[in-house]
């Protein structure tokens, strides 16, 4: 049985896990750069302005000269720059390193800056140690290598987002793109710090669009919240690693729509952009999946199939957090089941309703036990998970149509959606 704020999972073959990197207590160190290639004149102009700033003690040197000389982003041969060259040169002042602290352990993760005035957008999970941190210490690494302590602004467990803050001048907001509009097999490139390994860019392409995934919950119990899992117990067969020495106390399961891509992403790319041939984010990296068994708490490494959290979904959580320290999220008030496409199916075909809860958003839209939801909002519903992740995806109180079928028979309805806990 599944309900609409989650569900107890199916065991499957693989496993998802947090791409935040476990690490010992003790300072992060410089890492390893991954440089790129790159021309000023691929970038259009002012693309490569600012890079002076952030290294206020570089000597005066020509422009070109002083960005080859001061840049990250090493030009080692003009003649054979690429797209990626250019997106990673575009993007990459923009992403951080993010340090997160709690007695004797700790992780290491990515962000992406949003702002001049310091907030930056990374994943719950980041800066909680999935989990098992309500009040950790987290510290920004920039991509010019200075660090600044950070400051939670708030967290949100149901889609795994989270904005801190630091304070310091020349920061470079990231440009951000439009998911909506991505398409498959588009360039797809990665930027964060993979296995503490601060700048590093992967690239490849968007496999996959509009996929739901189920995590764990990395909500804490600082949180008062089950982050919106299964209220029938179990842990999600995609769980987050835990941190070294830390284990999560949150074993609830969350939906969330993603984009999947091929674009190698490892433990520590968590919160790190996913990037367009434009140099725009397009997405949030937040997990990978791993042919590791379920009962293994051993993190394996890219096999291809990594997941990003579209950023037009990102863009809503985060000027709510940052208005009011919190996010929103819709709920139908029901409990829903996966809808087999025949007896013998392994294919599911909707998610159909076993009960309704009364004076809900459902029960006021005018769905019964017996229907089947094959779509909310304009994004396709094929099991239980997608419906969740679907309703999830949308503010409280939004109004969004719902398509169900009755006695074999396609309806749709209008439905303000409640706000869940």
């Amino acid at each position: 049985m599944y309900t609409e704020t989650g569900h107890t999972p199916v065991p499957h073959a693989t496993v998802l896990q947090e791409t935040a990197r476990p690490r010992d207590k003790k300072r992060v160190g410089p890492g390893v750069f991954v440089t790129c290639l790159v021309a000023a004149g691929l970038l259009g102009g002012g693309a490569a302005t600012g890079v002076a700033a952030l290294w206020p003690d570089a000597p005066a040197q020509t422009t070109a000269t002083a960005q080859a000389a001061i840049s990250p982003v090493i030009v080692n041969n003009t003649e054979s720059v690429n797209v990626v060259t250019a997106a990673a040169q575009k993007a990459s002042p923009s992403v951080v390193t993010i340090s997160a602290t709690s007695g004797s352990s700790g992780g290491t993760g990515s962000g992406i800056i949003l702002d001049t005035e310091g907030h930056i957008l990374t994943n719950t999970h980041v800066v909680t140690l999935d989990g098992a941190a309500a009040d950790a210490a987290v510290e920004v690494r920039l991509n010019d290598g200075q660090v600044y302590k950070a400051t939670i602004v708030g967290t949100d467990p149901l889609s795994d987002l989270a904005v801190i803050k630091i304070d310091a001048n020349g920061l470079t907001p990231a440009t951000l793109g439009d998911s909506g509009a991505v398409n498959v097999g588009d360039t797809a490139i990665a930027i964060g710090a993979p296995l503490g390994l601060s700048g590093t860019v992967t690239d490849g392409i968007v496999s996959a669009v509009n996929r739901t995934i189920e995590t764990e919950s990395s909500a804490t119990s600082g949180d008062g919240s089950s982050g919106g899992g299964s209220s029938q117990g179990g842990s999600s067969p995609y769980p987050f690693g835990s941190q070294q020495g830390l284990s999560a106390s949150a074993q609830d399961s969350v939906s969330i729509n993603v984009i999947q891509t091929d674009a190698a992403i490892n433990p520590g790319n968590s919160g790190g952009a996913l990037v367009n041939a434009q140099g725009e984010i397009i997405g949030v990296n937040v997990a990978i999946a791993s042919a590791a068994s379920t009962s293994s708490s051993t993190q394996s490494g890219n096999i291809g199939v990594g997941f990003s959290i579209p950023i037009n979904q990102a863009k809503r959580v985060a000027g709510e957090i940052i208005a009011t320290g919190s996010a929103s999220h819709g709920q139908l008030g029901l409990s829903v089941q996966d809808k087999t496409s025949g007896p013998s199916s392994d294919f599911t075909a909707g998610a159909e309703v076993a009960s309704v809860t009364s004076g809900s958003a459902a029960d006021k839209a005018g769905l019964e036990a017996g229907d089947v939801v094959t779509g909310l909002a304009g994004r396709t519903v094929t099991d239980a998970s997608e419906l969740t992740a679907a309703a999830r995806e949308q503010a409280a109180g939004s109004t969004v149509t719902v398509t169900f079928q009755r006695n074999g028979q396609e309806q749709s309805a209008d439905i303000t959606l409640d706000a869940a806990s």
